[in-house]
């Protein structure tokens, strides 16, 4: 077991890496949670803890399970010891670390996650819902971040609270990366800053939510679910639309990266406008848009994003060519073709891809990934969707 502080609560609790498990008196779908991933991050932690010892096991539906995230980082305060947890959840990391003879501290936290991972799928039934639950180190409106998938897309509309796709394509390695590959249902949320006792009450509003949609548990099981609802709807300021990231500005090694005061994310900013200092050289927004996740703590390699709201035409519009998996027609395009189409993967020969524009491949539900000398990949969640498991479901 290992001490967890909450600088919010004043207060410190003991944990193992499971923080609970409930078995519901009825089949349901199987709910994890994560927290904690990143172990300056506890709010998720002290907010699960709540959300359980609130439930009663004979109302619940399925399984339920609570799981700590970095653990040696959680009791260190930290973001992570050697390295970020959770950019290591790739196939080809996971098996280099797998083959490592020596494991530091974070590699050998993801070699417990992912045992523990799929244990919970082998040994349970589906539907599988997993969330991972996050602060920031800046002010921010709670929100939902996915991978696009429409089974995502689906799930999360039900939440009062703005929601952002395309982080995939530029986060290389995150978790819920890695379970999207798998084809289940999979959500980030940032409940707020990382020392607000908002970001606390935020996580658990979210997860007693989560029960609720998923139907783990049912509405009038839960006693305030109304004000945990316009909770998140009042902390989001009414704040619903669904953004897309337009731009990252990476930190590179041994780059002296100040984010200037005062940003937080959903601010409105114009393009020139000096966002941060660079070694001593002036970053400006090359942009109208929103930042979003400015960079305030010492640790991390992404200085800000900037995001812009997506038209709900456009996200119509996509859902309808998924749905017809229009994307078949691309490799009859010149310098198109299937890398591993059951995976939905293409690769554009990069002569070529300067004609094609990327929004094209986003509306199609594609991401480019990886870079080669001489090919671009783009990788598509929805041909990997267990979507087929979830339509049974009430909110699908």
């Amino acid at each position: 077991m290992v001490d967890v502080f909450s600088k919010a609560l004043n207060n410190t609790i003991k944990i193992k890496r499971i923080l609970g498990k409930i078995e519901g008196s009825h089949p349901g779908p199987t709910i994890v949670f994560f927290a904690g991933i990143h172990g300056n991050e506890p709010s998720g932690i002290f907010a699960l803890k709540k959300v359980l010892a609130g439930i009663n096991k004979t109302q619940v539906k399925g399984t339920i399970f609570a799981v700590s995230g970095n653990l040696l980082a959680l009791k260190n305060q930290q973001r992570y010891i050697n390295q970020d947890l959770n950019r290591l959840w790739t196939k080809k990391q996971i098996e280099e670390i797998k083959n490592k003879s020596k494991l530091n501290d974070d590699e050998q936290e993801l070699i417990e996650l992912l045992s523990l991972l799929n244990k919970v799928i082998k040994s349970n039934q589906p539907p599988f819902y997993f969330f991972d639950l996050h602060t920031t180190s800046s002010q921010t409106l709670p929100f939902i971040t996915i991978n696009d998938a429409l089974i995502n897309r689906k799930f999360s509309t039900q939440f009062p609270v703005p929601i952002i796709l395309g982080i995939e394509e530029y986060l290389n390695g995150p978790l819920l990366s890695y379970i999207n590959d798998l084809g289940y249902v999979s959500l980030g949320f940032e409940s707020g800053q990382h020392d607000s006792k908002e970001a606390i009450t935020n996580s658990i509003a979210f997860a007693y939510l989560v029960l609720v949609f998923s139907g783990a548990l049912k509405k009038e099981a839960v006693i305030n679910f109304s004000s945990f609802y316009e909770q998140l709807k009042l902390q989001s300021n009414n704040t619903i639309d669904v953004f897309e990231i337009v731009y990252l500005q990476r930190i590179q090694n041994n780059e002296l990266f100040k984010m200037h005061d005062g940003f937080k994310s959903f601010d409105k900013i114009k393009k020139g406008a000096s966002l941060a200092i660079s070694d001593a050289t002036e970053i400006k927004s090359p942009f109208n848009g929103r930042i979003f996740m400015p960079l305030y703590q010492k640790k991390g390699s992404e200085g800000f994003f900037i995001i812009k709201p997506i038209k709900p035409f456009l996200l119509k519009l996509s859902a309808i060519l998924r749905n017809i998996k229009f994307d078949g027609a691309l490799v009859i395009m010149p310098g198109i073709s299937w890398v591993n189409k059951k995976e939905g993967i293409l690769q554009v020969n990069l002569k070529v891809a300067k004609y094609f524009a990327k929004a094209l491949f986003h509306l199609l539900g594609y991401r480019s990934k990886q870079v080669t000398t001489t090919h671009l990949k783009f990788y598509n969640r929805e041909r990997v969707a267990k979507t087929s498991v979830y339509k049974k479901a009430p909110w699908y």
